[in-house]
This record gives C-alpha cells, sequence and structure tokens, in this order.
C-alpha cells in the first residue's frame, strides 16, 4: 500500500495567510506546506484539500482512479471545488467499516475531540492510521490492541494521541509514525526534526510518496537526556516536551513540599498542571534506586535540588565538617548517582540549571555550592546521549 502526501501542513496551510509570525516568515520553500491530504493507492483521498488537483500532479500522481474521498475533519471557510470527475466527499460514522472494490477497508474512529480519524487496512494486509488535526482516539482503555505500520496524525499538536496509542500497544517500535497537519507552534528545519526525533517520529515534504510497512530509519530516542538551563529559560518545558508522547512517565521531583511556602507551592502547581495526566509523580532525592529499577520513562527534575539536599545531609555548608569528610561524602554521592545513570536501562530525562556564567557568589557557601553543581553537571553530562542548553526558550544541542 502507497501513500502519497498532497499536503502535511495544518487546515489552514504553512504559512498561514495574513500570519506575520516568526515561523510563518521563515516557512519557505521546502518548509511550506499545504492543508494535510492523503491520497492511498491512487484510490483513495483522505481529506479533500484546495488545490488537490495540482498537487497530485506535482508528486506524480492523477486523482483520476480516485473512488473515495474521506472527510476527517470540518472544513471552515469557503468551500473546497470537487475537482471533475471525484465522488463527493463524505464521512463514515464512528465504529462503522467501508469497504471499498479495490480491497481497501477503511474503519471510521472514534476521537475525542470534532472529526473522524480512519483506519485503512490495504489488499495486501498493511495497516495505515490517519487522524484530524488536534485529535486522538478517543475509548482506548480496556480495548484491543491493533496494530499499525503506519500513522499519519497531528504529533506535534496532540503528542498525547501518540502517547495513548502506545500505550495500548498500536503503536510499537516498527510502526512508521509521520508528523502531519504540521502547524506554526514549532519552528520549522531543525527543531521541528529535533522534537520529531525525540518522540521518534518524522516529518516529510508535501508530495513524498510512502510504502506503508516499508523500515524507515528514524533517529534512536536518545536513552539519557540532561537539559541544562538558567531560571526561567524554560528547561522544565523541554524535558517535559521530550516524554509527552510516551506514556506512563515517572515524574521525579527532588524539591519536596517545602510545608508553608506559598510561593513554592504555586511553582509546583504550574509544574503539576502542565504534566499529562497519565504521568506519576514521586517526590523523592533518592534517585539511584530509582535509575537501578525496570519501568517507564524518568524526567527528573531537578539535579540542582538533589545537590542542594546532598549537601544538607554530609554538612557541606560548614568549613569544618566539609574538610573532615563532607567533600568526601559528596563525591561519593555524586559517583553512585553517575554509575546508575550509566547503568540504566531505563529512558531518563533530568534537568539542571547552569549556574557558573553569572555573578560570582558573594559567600563561600554560595561558591562552594556553585562549583559542586558545575561538577555534578558534567560528570552527569557525560554518562548522556544527549545534552541540551536551554537559552530563552530555545534549546541548543551541545550532544548528540
Amino acid at each position: 500500500m502507497e501513500v502519497t502526501l498532497l499536503g502535511t501542513g495544518a487546515p489552514a496551510g504553512l504559512p498561514r495567510p495574513d500570519c506575520s509570525c516568526a515561523v510563518c516568515a521563515t516557512a519557505l520553500g521546502p518548509d511550506a506546506r499545504a492543508a494535510t491530504a492523503a491520497l492511498v493507492d491512487g484510490t483513495l483521498l483522505l481529506d479533500l484539500t484546495p488545490g488537490a488537483a495540482f498537487a497530485a500532479a506535482r508528486a506524480g500522481q492523477s486523482l483520476g482512479g480516485v473512488r473515495q474521498v474521506l472527510l476527517s475533519h470540518p472544513h471552515d471557510g469557503p468551500a473546497v471545488e470537487v475537482p471533475a470527475g471525484l465522488p463527493q466527499p463524505g464521512r463514515v460514522p464512528d465504529g462503522r467499516e467501508l469497504a471499498l472494490l479495490t480491497g481497501h477497508r477503511v474503519r471510521a474512529v472514534a476521537m475525542d475531540a470534532g472529526g473522524t480519524g480512519y483506519a485503512v487496512t490495504g489488499p495486501d494486509g498493511q495497516r495505515l492510521l490517519y487522524l484530524p488535526p488536534g485529535g486522538a482516539p478517543a475509548g482506548l482503555e480496556g480495548a484491543t490492541a491493533e496494530s499499525y505500520d503506519m500513522l499519519l496524525a497531528d504529533v506535534a499538536g496532540r503528542p498525547d494521541a501518540l502517547a495513548r496509542l502506545r500505550a495500548v500497544g498500536s503503536v510499537g517500535p516498527t510502526t512508521d509514525v509521520l508528523a502531519v497537519h504540521l502547524d506554526h507552534d514549532v519552528p520549522p528545519g531543525p527543531e521541528l526534526r529535533r522534537r520529531l526525533a525525540a518522540a521518534g517520529a518524522r516529518a516529510v515534504p508535501d508530495g513524498t510518496t510512502l510504502v506503508v510497512g516499508a523500515y524507515e530509519e528514524v533517529p534512536d530516542v536518545p536513552r539519557r537526556t540532561l537539559v541544562l538551563g538558567g531560571a526561567r529559560s524554560g528547561k522544565s518545558v523541554e524535558a517535559e516536551r521530550r516524554l509527552e508522547a510516551f506514556p506512563e512517565v515517572l515524574y521525579v521531583a527532588t524539591g519536596g513540599t517545602r510545608g508553608g511556602d506559598a510561593e513554592w507551592a504555586a511553582r509546583v502547581a504550574v509544574h503539576r498542571e502542565r504534566r499529562p495526566g497519565s504521568w506519576r509523580t514521586a517526590e523523592t532525592t533518592d534517585l539511584v534506586p530509582v535509575l537501578a529499577q525496570d519501568g517507564p520513562p524518568v524526567l527528573v527534575d531537578c539535579l540542582s535540588l538533589w545537590l542542594t539536599d546532598v549537601m544538607d545531609s554530609v554538612g557541606a555548608w560548614d568549613d569544618a565538617e566539609w574538610a573532615g569528610g563532607g567533600e568526601k561524602a559528596l563525591r561519593e554521592r555524586v559517583r553512585e548517582l553517575t554509575a546508575a545513570v550509566r547503568g540504566t536501562r531505563r529512558t531518563v530525562v533530568a534537568v539542571s540549571n547552569e549556574v557558573g556564567s553569572g555573578i560570582v557568589p558573594a559567600t563561600a557557601s554560595g561558591r562552594r555550592y556553585r562549583d559542586e553543581l558545575g561538577r555534578l553537571n558534567a560528570a552527569f553530562a557525560n554518562e548522556c546521549e544527549q545534552v541540551l542548553l536551554v537559552v530563552a526558550g530555545q534549546a541548543l544541542v551541545l550532544r548528540g
């Protein structure tokens, strides 16, 4: 079964008409995308968009053999003209299956938002799932897993849809995950590729023809990642973004509750509200046992608070205790942590503050903490496949 993507952009396209944002201003040439539409084996058209016939011609295809046109979402704006010879577009009721004379079977999949998803089975048995923009499959809990060879979905806008499908086994290691309905919420080019690679997905230019079931090499999701950044740099958001397409993430909060501190409680609440509901939270600084266990991906936020707790426990703030064994005890704790990172079988994303580039602390204890955090970050980064530095919300790849 072959799929030609006549477009891969959001319903309004990319760049959006009359939009002056930075993404739209740079979405030119190969980064420009028409509204998403998929032509399956030249006989089934999923979503009819303006200029579909010209898009097919540019891709070396024809709409002359199309026998069924299905819409996945309400099309706003002026009515799209149906090219001569094409059947009138329609939608299949949720849960119903449509059999085509060509041997293709199409089942409508219910969404949690407006629109309809389509599970297409080709004559050769290969299976494709096509989801509408902004939608995720509904009612997957307790459902029998149906595995797909290819997924076309709004990965950038609804990464939780990918997480849900992974949770029930519908998307596995061999599923080719393609991002479509791409909008101006993610900068095109390297940043888009980096974000999709972190989710185990990819994007292709408009007009690309894909073979469903054929192996396509996608960059491996880094198993260990360190995300560095200053205060309010966006480092926690970046770390969370890297795992939001995966189910059952364990969020390890090392800061504790700090009873009575209203400002800290407000910070914690913001973080909790931002995390997917399927994630589990553990408030602990005992990271070595967590890393030693098998289990779902782990997000540690953050190493700088872990270091504060360890320095408290070894008496690092007192010069006499520091010289009398505190420094040695801290070095051992850092060695234990880095050894656990080296040996872990889990996917790990850790957050830490980068504090060595600012004003020199006025106190000896402040300088000690700055120095030890720099050493910890360097040791932890040495065990990671990927290291990022987040500045003003922009992630710079230092390694990987």
